[in-house]
């Protein structure tokens, strides 16, 4: 299947390895610089640097006062929490502006953290209950934007789900991008059939409905909520069960074009997968065979198959 181009991702800019830490330094991660870079086209934000705390500077911390969580400097006590909070306002419609995808951010950063960014009381005693100053009107001006911490992504299936959001998500603005036709929609709902299938069937069959009322619906009204569910979907984990019935979904389609030997390895490798001794990407990559030999065209056209570039080897862990 053809890939649409120019996939952005916004990004913490100490990810990429600018120098724009508190210190000087920066935390470079090398799978989103050298493994994930090539695919996509990078947005970095330093809130702290693009709010004019320069480098180096004092460090900061979330601090409760008087039940309000406020953005504060270490030594000197000053307050940065009204500055921060206009200039993410500000930040926030141009970012509107990038046709994002994605949403990396730096992981336990009292600006940028996403979860558990420790929130210190007046006895000095931290809690990890914190969202960043920044992360927090981020997450709340783009909800069905994935967005995702670096230090979460070192989890395989995380990193998976975060991937196969980001890829989903550029084709599904594509396909919204122009004036889009009826029969598009339809063709790009059948084409993630298996995809929605691992992750939701109930919402998979909600999105049916909305596809089959579409011409009773407005368009704008259509586009708003068939993006959201389509992305709340995907943010719903796949499971290996839900990944087993897709397999021998998809097994059955090919299996009349198999003989008895073939038929039987091709259920044993999905057994397997099943049963944790293989990863995904083996009864996969067996099944990509099979497609591509048979000309099978249902599955063909099914992003499950090819969800994202190969060499990203997200479906490589048991």
């Amino acid at each position: 299947m053809d890939r649409v181009s120019s996939l952005r991702l916004g990004i913490s800019s100490c990810l990429l390895g600018e120098l724009v830490r508190y210190d000087g330094g920066h935390k470079r991660d090398r799978f989103l610089v050298d493994t994930l870079g090539p695919y996509v086209e990078w947005v970095p934000v330093c809130p702290e640097m693009e709010v004019g705390m320069g480098v180096p500077r004092e460090s900061i911390r979330l601090e409760r006062n008087a039940g309000a969580v406020r953005l504060v400097a270490l030594k000197s006590q000053q307050d940065h929490t009204d500055a921060m909070g206009k200039w993410a306002r500000k930040r926030l419609t141009e970012l509107a502006k990038e046709d994002l995808c994605g949403y990396i951010l730096k992981s336990r950063s009292p600006t940028c953290g996403m979860e558990r960014v420790a929130v210190y009381d007046e006895s000095e005693v931290p809690s990890k209950e914190g969202v960043g100053a920044f992360a927090r009107p981020l997450l709340e001006r783009f909800p069905d934007l994935p967005v995702e911490e670096e230090g979460r992504l070192h989890d395989p299936k995380l990193r998976e789900n975060f991937i196969e959001r980001i890829f989903a998500c550029q084709r599904l603005r594509s396909l919204f991008a122009t004036g889009w036709k009826v029969r598009e929609i339809i063709e790009f709902h059948a084409q993630h059939k298996l995809v929605l299938m691992a992750h939701s069937p109930a919402d998979y069959r909600q999105l049916g409905q909305q596809v089959a009322a579409i011409q009773q619906t407005p368009r704008a009204v259509f586009r708003r909520n068939y993006e959201r569910a389509f992305m709340a979907a995907l943010r719903k984990k796949a499971t290996k069960g839900r990944h087993t019935n897709v397999l021998q979904h998809a097994a059955g389609y090919v299996s009349k074009e198999l003989d008895a030997a073939s038929r039987h390895e091709l259920g044993d490798l999905i057994g397997d997968f099943r049963n944790g001794l293989v990863p995904l990407i083996v009864p996969i990559t067996l099944m990509r065979h099979y497609v591509r030999r048979f000309q099978i065209a249902y599955l063909e056209r099914q992003y499950y198959l090819d969800p994202h570039p190969k060499e990203l080897m997200l479906r490589n862990h048991v």
